[in-house]
């Protein structure tokens, strides 16, 4: 589809710097981006770009007003902006028809809602209900008794377990598992005994999990993911879990067994939360930071063990100086050994 810049910034209220009529027919990156294209810019340190993207037209934050080649139409949230154009002149989305495949096993007592699409080679146990305009990947596995809700999709080999329930708009990437068991084991003379999961896991409404993420079940009541949480590839979240509304976890964390991770937080890549702990609403975790205690509402914290962002930078400035350090407590030593020897060699011992 073509549309104007004009008509671009009427759809997302912008303000136009530059040419109304330049048509764009395409979306791309602002390295990539060529003539009848539109980019965007949401990071200060791709300002610069401006001067030499081929777009057509870039969506920029209210600030800039820079007169390039580049029709700019300055909006609240670049970002999204672009995401609403990129949906109207990107590529189609690529649809499932209803229907259920040939190859498809579908159990007893199944409800499936209207116009739900079950691809081949899929297999939804008893008593399972799919909620209307959800589509079921190939090879998805879904677990007894399990619940989607509406407009949900399950990409290719997402396995979820019996018992699970789902929310609506849910969006799962191939190869995770949902409803796992939780690591419980009871030591007892050097051998593991395994303690029943008998819980469940609940994913509220608008959620998106990336690929290859575990989410275990419970050992009693449900494991817990919040409205809109938004989960990265390669996530771990043990049993008894809670993740508040809206809260974003990046790719590689752990969290450990009954957390709660509240509202509005962002868990950044690689880092840890130990098993037991709360993080309050608003607050932040850096990237590899290892939490072993409650982090207060609205703090950022980075490092290991996980500081307060200030904090740690102090600490790790500190850690930077050792070798200059080391090399004044050598002079020193050798300083203190040389005024001994002459003190031991004018008064004797």
């Amino acid at each position: 589809m073509k549309l104007t810049v004009r008509e671009i910034a009427d759809i997302v209220s912008g303000v136009i710097v530059g040419k109304e009529d330049a048509v764009i027919t395409g979306v791309s990156g602002i390295k990539e981006a060529k003539s009848g294209e539109i980019t965007f810019i949401a990071n200060n340190k791709y300002r610069p770009l401006l001067k030499s993207t081929q777009a057509s037209a870039v969506f920029v934050p209210r600030d800039i007003s820079n007169t390039v080649d580049a029709s700019l139409i300055q909006v609240d949230n670049p970002s999204l902006a672009f995401a609403k154009i990129m949906a109207i002149v990107g590529p189609e989305p690529v649809m499932f028809n209803p229907g259920i495949d040939k190859t498809a096993i579908i159990g007893k007592n199944v409800v499936l809602g209207k116009n739900v699409s079950v691809q081949p080679y899929a297999v939804i146990e008893d008593n399972v209900e799919i909620g209307d305009g959800s589509v079921i990947g190939a090879c998805v596995y879904i677990g007894h008794y399990t619940k989607t809700g509406k407009e949900c999709l399950i990409y290719p080999h997402v396995i979820i377990r019996e018992r699970v329930k789902i929310g609506n708009r849910v969006i799962i990437h191939p190869g995770t598992v949902i409803g796992g068991d939780g690591f419980g084991f009871a030591t007892v003379k050097g051998a593991h005994h395994k303690i029943p999961q008998i819980g469940t896991v609940v994913i509220g409404d608008d959620v998106e999990i990336g690929s290859n993420v575990t989410i275990d079940r419970a050992r009693f009541d449900k494991t817990d993911i919040g409205n809109g949480v938004k989960i990265d590839n390669l996530v771990q979240i043990a049993h008894n879990v809670y993740i508040g509304e809206n809260t974003i976890v990046v790719a590689q964390v752990g969290i450990s067994g009954s957390t709660v991770v509240g509202k509005n937080v962002i868990v950044a890549g690689q880092a840890g939360i130990i098993g037991h702990v709360t993080v309050g609403d608003n607050a932040i975790i850096g990237g590899k930071a290892g939490v072993t205690k409650d982090v207060p509402s609205n703090v950022h914290v980075t490092g290991f063990p996980a500081r307060e962002k200030w904090e740690d930078m102090r600490i790790q400035a500190y850690s930077r100086r050792n070798p200059e350090l080391i090399e004044k407590i050598k002079y020193l030593e050798e300083k203190i050994e040389k005024m001994e020897k002459r003190i031991m060699e004018l008064y004797g011992e």
